[in-house]
């Protein structure tokens, strides 16, 4: 479902809110807004084709996240997410994701196996190419696929939510040829380790898979910042 893709009435007012909620928090996160940006209000409404409530409404969601600071009587501002963010969120998620794995190696299903070995093949025939737009949907998909696959709701909403926190780093480090070449061989092998029921393997390599990627971040320098 896209950004702007409701299925319950406009009126509702949760989905509304949720609209410009993940709108306003994917400006944020992509780097449109910048830190120290003041988030307008009445702006954003118009822009969004929507009264002021649901904005108010995400503006106190995205302050709960850490994302915005909304100072009583001046406005809201961005805080976005800082450099000990970044590896604060990265080491989280080698854990988790090292947990995803071994859940999802008990309980994955054939057809989401046979899913899996999909994105292994179109990622491999793309890094030939050198297709680095399309490296990073399918990368997107693998990371949901591994998720969706441990069965456990909680996780899933934890995990979705520092994979879209870091997306824009994501986007930079796949850029890099050796990276991306590094990163399909390692879901390759997660993937491997997944089928073969080797829960404790597929751990290990998953935890590891997230630790490379930061530390590649890291080595060349990329950008944290907003």
């Amino acid at each position: 479902m896209s950004e702007y893709d409701v299925n319950q009435d406009a009126s509702d007012k949760y989905s509304l809110r949720g609209r410009v909620f993940r709108k306003l928090r994917e400006n944020i996160l992509n780097g449109k807004y910048q830190k120290n940006d003041e988030l307008r209000e009445a702006l954003i409404a118009d822009e969004l084709g929507v009264s002021r409530t649901p904005v108010r409404e995400a503006f106190r969601q995205l302050e709960l996240e850490g994302l915005i600071h909304i100072i009583p009587n001046k406005g809201a501002y961005v805080t976005g997410i800082s450099t000990s963010d970044v590896a604060d969120i990265y080491e989280i998620r080698s854990l988790l994701e090292g947990l995803c794995a071994r859940w999802a190696t008990e309980k994955i299903t054939k057809e989401k196996i046979e899913q899996m070995e999909e994105v292994i093949l179109l990622s491999e025939f793309h890094l030939a190419k050198e297709h680095y737009e399309q490296l990073i949907e399918l990368d997107n998909r693998f990371h949901m696929q591994l998720y969706e696959a441990c069965g456990s709701k909680i996780l899933i909403h934890l995990l979705k939510d520092f994979h879209q926190y870091v997306q824009r780093q994501r986007q930079q480090t796949l850029s890099d040829k050796a990276r991306s070449a590094a990163a399909v061989e390692e879901h390759k092998s997660i993937m491997e380790a997944i089928r073969d029921g080797n829960a404790e393997l597929a751990e290990k390599l998953a935890d590891e898979h997230i630790c490379n990627a930061y530390r590649n971040m890291v080595k060349c320098g990329l950008s944290t910042k907003h």
